[in-house]
């Protein structure tokens, strides 16, 4: 129903965001990364709707998988529950079915319809009419994200299940397929092939006699080369990848996967170009796959491309959709500020709303070694000082998900664990470094925080079950785009500004979202080479060189784009002509 979606936002921030959403039609997804925050909200949900709530104990059976299934099968439930119902109510402009339909967007075939029945004269036939319009109404899905390198094997050992199918990605993805959803996993941050090997044990991945997938994969990917691969690799199975969502490297929240210097832009041209030649070549696969396991290879399911990170406004949002044939954008950050959606505490929301461009930055905090988007004025930080002033850094590690590290253990341990950075600095004295350097070497070691916990204390605030002993310190990661938006919205208000119904921006100074995305990845450039001679490698030198002609290849690249379309995007060229000059200029002046 509609061409955007909202990504999943951290661990808690869209955790629920489905109740809320989905029965307008807008689909969005959810983390199930933590079945600690899953089991907590399924809990608050039961009891919120009334419902009996039986808790599955963490040691109990093959608990997380369980957990997670429960959790969709409610989310699932309340939502169907509520379409329904929305459904039977009369067509009166203000409640919950008008706003249905108000809220498409305005070349929707759906939504022009609505318009013309409620203008129309014959009360008969107008009846008619709204029934049509019922029976087209379509709930948003549920989609679900799993980090698939986020894969720490659990130390407890199932008895109907063998240790490899005892991780933590291996058992989320169970939980996924065992619940009643139909509707799709969202696998991130690079390739697992474990995980994805798993996925040809559950008989919802692949084609049922019609010939439809009631479960579906995304990838999210940040380059076609790779993407490519990946759904090779899963087509040679017989499981189809439904959807590329495409995502910028630097200009997103949450992780921050830099590529090689390759921009947006042309890796969606590369998608655009390539998409015939690549559909053809995986359903060869496919269908030769499906063939293998006996099952029906007729089957030429449709493969849908989108984009997210950093878009704004409306007419960027419709120049990506159109100039690279996408089905969808996703609007993530954004929707942080719409408390109506998404799952943020007061504090942190009035925060973010008085926030600007110098509030977010890149940052080494987290755990796995990725760079982080990071907010300045969020609690963690605060709390990380404290805890360095009273000569205690780190976080105590209870949940373990980012357990990875066994530098000075046999068991994995979190590099943002007091346990680890206690190791750390021990051996730091031991090597009798100047000040200068102990300090620079003392940063990086406690830079890192906690997002396990820091991740759901927001939720555990704004809906009131944050434990006695809980730490209310806040960890956010908005993409930087969200420094351009200066208040909370509705969710009227941010779908009617992702369609250009209302311009929410009208007063703000802001880069066009390509040239952000292009000064993200100057700036990180220039860093690295700052790094590079403290720390000089070859290697990595010739590293840069690359990164730095790819980045001139995308300049070249907009220049070319944008004189292509001189009178329909004028004011992009506006935006663009000088930026890409002063981006080009400053790279020819960097020495690698």
């Amino acid at each position: 129903m509609h061409k955007f979606h909202i990504p999943v936002l951290g661990l808690g921030f869209s955790i629920d965001t489905p109740l809320k959403v989905a029965k307008y039609g807008i689909s969005s997804v959810v983390s199930i990364v933590d079945d600690e925050l899953i089991e907590r909200m399924r809990q608050y949900h039961s009891q919120q709707q009334g419902e009996p709530y039986v808790p599955i104990a963490k040691k109990s059976h093959d608990s997380r998988a369980r957990r997670i299934t429960c959790y969709l099968d409610t989310l699932a439930r309340i939502v169907e529950r509520d379409f329904e119902a929305m459904k039977q109510l009369p067509f009166k402009e203000g409640n919950d079915l008008c706003r249905y339909f108000e809220l498409l967007p305005d070349n929707s075939q759906l939504k022009q319809g609505y318009e013309l029945m409620m203008e129309y004269p014959d009360a008969e036939r107008k009846t008619i009419f709204q029934n049509i319009l019922r029976k087209r109404m379509e709930l948003g899905a549920i989609d679900v994200n799993i980090m698939a390198k986020v894969d720490r094997m659990s130390p407890e050992k199932e008895a109907a299940f063998g240790s490899e199918e005892n991780s933590d990605a291996l058992t989320a993805l169970r939980g996924f397929a065992k619940s009643r959803l139909s509707s799709s996993v969202v696998l991130s941050a690079g390739m697992n092939p474990r995980l994805y090997s798993y996925l040809e044990k559950f008989e919802d991945f692949f084609p049922d006699e019609d010939n439809v997938l009631k479960k579906k994969i995304i990838l999210k990917v940040s380059d076609f080369r790779s993407a490519f691969i990946q759904a090779k690799f899963l087509a040679k199975k017989g499981l189809w990848v439904s959807e590329f969502r495409v995502e910028s490297g630097l200009n997103c929240g949450g992780h921050a996967f830099a590529t090689d210097g390759y921009l947006l832009g042309p890796i969606l041209e590369e998608f655009k170009q390539m998409k015939t030649q690549m559909n053809t070549e995986l359903l060869a696969l496919y269908r030769t796959g499906l063939s293998e396991k006996g099952l029906n290879s007729d089957c030429s399911p449709q493969q849908k491309l989108s984009v997210q990170g950093g878009i704004g406004t409306a007419q960027e949002n419709e120049f990506l959709l159109k100039n690279y044939q996408l089905d969808s954008t996703g609007w993530g950050s954004p929707f942080l500020l719409v408390p109506e959606a998404t799952n943020v505490d007061e504090a942190t929301l009035s925060k973010l709303a008085e926030a600007d461009e110098h509030s977010f930055y890149l940052s080494n905090s987290s755990p796995l070694g990725v760079l982080f988007n990071n907010f300045k004025s969020a609690g963690i930080d605060a709390e990380r000082l404290e805890r360095i002033r009273k000569g205690r850094p780190g976080s105590p590690c209870t949940k373990k998900y980012l357990c990875s590290n066994t530098e000075f253990t046999a068991e994995p341990i979190c590099t943002a664990s007091r346990a680890y950075q206690n190791l750390k600095i021990k051996e730091l004295k031991a090597q009798e470094l100047s000040n200068e350097e102990f300090e620079r070497q003392f940063d990086k070691i406690t830079e890192k925080v906690c997002l396990c916990e820091g991740l759901c204390s927001s939720t555990y605030q704004k809906i009131g079950i944050l434990k006695p002993k809980e730490s209310k310190a806040v960890a956010i990661c908005p993409g930087p785009n969200l420094a351009y938006f200066s208040r909370t919205y509705s969710l009227d208000e941010m779908v009617s500004h992702i369609y250009g119904r209302i311009n929410l921006m009208e007063e703000v100074r802001r880069p066009n979202v390509l040239i952000k995305e292009l000064d993200l990845y100057v700036k990180y450039l220039q860093e690295a080479v700052n790094l590079l001679v403290v720390d000089f490698n070859s290697k990595k030198q010739l590293q840069l060189n690359k990164f730095k002609t790819h980045l001139l290849e995308g300049i070249a690249y907009y220049r070319n784009l944008f004189g292509e379309f001189s009178d329909e995007v004028r004011s992009f060229k506006d935006q663009i002509h000088n930026p890409l000059t002063f981006a080009e200029t400053t790279l020819l002046g960097l020495t690698i």
